[in-house]
């Protein structure tokens, strides 16, 4: 498969990374050579240097034989017009990130379609939908639903006291068999542990299992996080990511925005309804005080610089250990180093973007797919559309790779989390956790 991308900053370099594990032909277009060499020396990727809305670069990256063309520079005007020219020279797709919320529309939408791009990802938009998940679970650090929630993927952290610690998987297995569960992986500082029935679990573990949705509660307490209703919410900054934001979250919470702009200010007093916006340093802890951050259930900490909201959560849960922080970061190597700072999320514009763009790219019976953060590794919903050995022997008899499970399988509308009795049958949606030199063995599997 010809993959072309324009763009080789956070979201193109990590798109390229991804499909390097999977032996793509994969060409990385870029105006800036430095960041070409930087993917080039650590990828299998062919680079090239120009603008990527010349035609003649798109020419000589031979656009006309790619399957797909991804357009995910900084600049909204280079995209858009790079992936209506790809289109017209003879690319299969073509995806093109946005930054105005606008352009997702359906009636903007159909406009660009008919102009030849397929799809359009606002990074901004995702970041927000993400911000809503996470309020809505707080004694979550991650939460990805398959299937409208009937299976969930969830992070937390082991607490000290939690009825989990020092107990070994086969353990808590056994002294809680009727609540259905799967650890699938485990956060030890900056190490990634594929959980084995011998894995002892460690206090301040972070722990990713599949669940039910009604289960998720009960597994919360049992690692020692307990489930805080969330009624008032502050977001530090006032750029537009903080509009989108604050415009999902103000139906269902009171909400605070601290920011130091005037004009970003007004911006946000002119498009949001029920937002307080006050004007006053966000990094000033006395001010954070005085516009009421103890009466808080969450911070939300949207401020350019990635060293300033993680400074600004770590305030605010010093100040009251309670609060649900999340701390948006630009240096996706952060992520992996999350709970050890002590923030509960962080979140990553340009990785939840990437990870977004990606499912685009696969070629199995894929429904969704998700990236564990700090995890490198995939969650992804394949779908058994047809007889084949997955669907003649039990999953213990399966030769599935070793660095792939099964975390869960959603049959006629109901979330099972598998043992190695369980059988595959037509039409079960599957929920498989790999890394990635096995994505691509799973996936043969599936078709």
């Amino acid at each position: 498969m010809k993959i072309v991308i324009a763009g080789a900053g956070e979201v193109g370099y990590h798109l390229a990374k991804l499909l390097s594990y999977e032996y793509h032909e994969t060409i990385l277009i870029d105006t800036n050579q430095e960041a070409l060499d930087s993917a080039f020396n650590k990828l299998d990727i062919l680079p090239i240097k120009g603008d990527a809305s010349s035609r003649s670069v798109l020419a000589n990256s031979e656009v006309h034989k790619a399957s797909l063309f991804m357009a995910v520079t900084t600049s909204e005007h280079t995209n858009l017009v790079s992936a209506i020219l790809a289109k017209k020279m003879g690319a299969k797709k073509t995806i093109a990130r946005v930054e105005n919320p606008e352009f997702l529309d359906e009636n903007q939408r159909n406009i660009f379609n008919e102009l030849g791009i397929d799809t359009m990802i606002s990074p901004n938009y995702l970041l927000a939908k993400e911000i809503s998940r996470l309020l809505e679970q707080t004694a979550l650090t991650d939460i990805f639903e398959f299937e409208e929630g009937k299976l969930s993927v969830i992070g937390l952290t082991v607490s000290e006291h939690s009825f989990m610690a020092k107990k070994n998987i086969l353990e808590i297995d056994k002294l809680i068999p009727d609540i259905p569960f799967r650890p699938i992986a485990i956060l030890r500082g900056n190490n990634t542990i594929r959980p084995r029935g011998s894995t002892i679990v460690r206090p301040k573990d972070h722990i990713y299992l599949m669940a039910k949705k009604e289960e998720i509660d009960k597994v919360s307490a049992f690692a020692g996080q307990m489930k805080k209703k969330v009624k008032n919410v502050m977001i530090l900054g006032g750029e537009e990511v903080t509009r989108l934001t604050a415009s999902m979250l103000e139906k269902d919470y009171n909400v605070t925005i601290v920011e130091s702009d005037k004009n970003n200010c007004k911006m946000l007093l002119e498009n949001l309804d029920h937002s307080l916006v006050i004007k006053g340093d966000p990094t000033n802890l006395e001010i954070l005080k005085e516009e009421g951050l103890k009466e808080m259930d969450a911070l939300i900490s949207l401020l350019p610089n990635s060293e300033s909201n993680i400074i600004a959560s770590l305030m605010a849960e010093d100040c009251d250990s309670s609060i649900k922080s999340i701390a948006l970061v630009d240096n996706a190597d952060y992520i992996r180093l999350s709970q050890n700072m002590g923030v509960d999320t962080l979140i990553n514009t340009k990785l939840v973007a990437a990870n977004n763009i990606f499912r685009f790219v696969r070629k199995g019976e894929i429904e969704a797919i998700a990236s564990l953060h700090g995890v490198d590794a995939e969650i992804i919903e394949f779908n058994v559309s047809r007889e084949n050995k997955l669907t003649r022997k039990p999953l213990s008899k399966l030769n599935f790779p070793e660095k792939a499970l099964i975390a869960g399988v959603i049959r006629n509308e109901e979330g099972y989390i598998p043992k190695g009795d369980f059988q595959l049958k037509l039409g079960d949606k599957v929920i498989v956790f790999s890394e990635p030199e096995s994505i691509g063995k799973v996936e043969k599997m599936f078709r």
